[in-house]
């Protein structure tokens, strides 16, 4: 398994089927934190929900799509990043996140996906990288402009939560911009 260092002593790491156990633990840390902002199936209730949204990643993995890694600070998993969709034939991909309360304010979601980012339009040679949120959230939407990213339009009333529609964010890298833009970084 590889790892990756981030800043604060955090790293970054694949996140398989065999931390089914460590992430149900950090599920009950963030559950209610992330729920508004992560789609419902993947926020589970028990080990054997987060043994089966781990499974679901791994076989997308598998056939070279969608991929999950935690972040562990100081041996503890604290969120995480993924490709939540991936889509080499075409070229495009969508990044997602969450992150535990107590490891906010350091930079380590903003890092991780620029790994991903980095990896997918430069490593993998896909052409875009997208990045979708609530309209309302601000944190989320604070990492794509830090990534670069530019906001292309908001999709109305498309994110349903507990009986309320909210507006969705779409925005977007595309790979000569993220190139152009790493003699900056």
């Amino acid at each position: 398994m590889f790892t990756l260092s981030l800043s604060d002593g955090a790293q970054l790491a694949p996140l398989e089927v065999w931390h089914a156990d460590e992430f149900a633990e950090h599920l009950d840390r963030a559950r209610e934190h992330i729920r508004p902002w992560v789609g419902p199936t993947f926020v589970t209730d028990d080990v054997d929900g987060a043994r089966a949204t781990l499974a679901r990643y791994a076989e997308r993995a598998a056939a070279d799509g969608a991929r999950m890694f935690g972040i562990w600070r100081d041996g503890t998993l604290v969120g995480g990043v993924m490709f939540n969709a991936f889509d080499a034939a075409t070229g495009v991909c969508e990044i997602g996140c969450w992150l535990e309360p107590s490891a906010e304010g350091h930079g380590l979601i903003t890092a991780a996906s620029g790994m991903l980012l980095d990896w997918a339009l430069t490593g993998r040679g896909l052409h875009r990288a997208e990045w979708i949120c609530r309209a309302d959230n601000d944190r989320s939407a604070a990492v794509a402009r830090r990534l670069g990213m530019t906001l292309e339009g908001v999709r109305r009333e498309a994110w349903p939560y507990q009986g309320v529609r909210y507006d969705k964010q779409v925005w977007s890298v595309l790979a000569p911009e993220w190139i152009a833009a790493a003699a900056d970084r």
